[in-house]
C-alpha cells in the first residue's frame, strides 16, 4: 500500500519535478527574505551581532597586549642604551682627555679605556639584534 501511495505522489516527468523544487526553493527563499526584511528574525541577527561583538573584543584585546608588548620591549631597549651610555660615560671622558691631551696610546690605562668604549657598544648592539631576530622567528 505504502508503494502504491509514493508511486502516485512521484511526477511521471523529471522535469516537472525539478521545476516543482525550484519554485518550492525560490518561494521558501521569498519567504526567508520577506522575514529578514520584516524584522522576524531579529533573534538570530541578535545572535550574529553578538558573536561578532566577541570577536571583535577578542581581537581589539589581543592588539592592546602585543602593542603593550612592544612599548615594553622598547622601553627596556633604551632603559639599557642609557645605562650603557652612563657607565661609559667616564671612560669615554678619560680617552677624549688623554687623546686631546697628548698622552700616549701605549699607556695602559687609555688603551683599556679605548677597547671598553669600543667593544660595550658593540656587544649591545649585538644582543639588541639577536633579541630582536629571537622575535621575529
Amino acid at each position: 500500500m505504502k508503494t502504491a501511495g509514493w508511486a502516485d505522489s512521484t511526477p511521471a516527468n523529471p522535469v516537472v519535478g525539478a521545476a516543482a523544487n525550484l519554485r518550492a526553493d525560490a518561494d521558501a527563499a521569498h519567504r526567508g527574505l520577506l522575514a529578514a526584511l520584516a524584522g522576524k528574525q531579529a533573534v538570530r541577527d541578535r545572535a550574529v551581532a553578538q558573536k561578532t561583538r566577541r570577536v571583535v573584543r577578542t581581537s581589539l584585546g589581543v592588539m592592546q597586549d602585543q602593542s603593550a608588548s612592544r612599548r615594553r620591549s622598547r622601553a627596556l631597549a633604551m632603559a639599557a642604551l642609557l645605562l650603557v651610555l652612563l657607565a661609559l660615560g667616564p671612560f669615554v671622558w678619560h680617552v677624549t682627555d688623554g687623546l686631546l691631551g697628548g698622552e700616549h696610546m701605549a699607556d695602559i690605562f687609555t688603551q683599556t679605556s679605548l677597547w671598553i668604549c669600543i667593544l660595550c657598544p658593540v656587544i649591545l648592539a649585538a644582543v639588541i639584534v639577536a633579541g630582536w631576530a629571537r622575535i621575529k622567528q
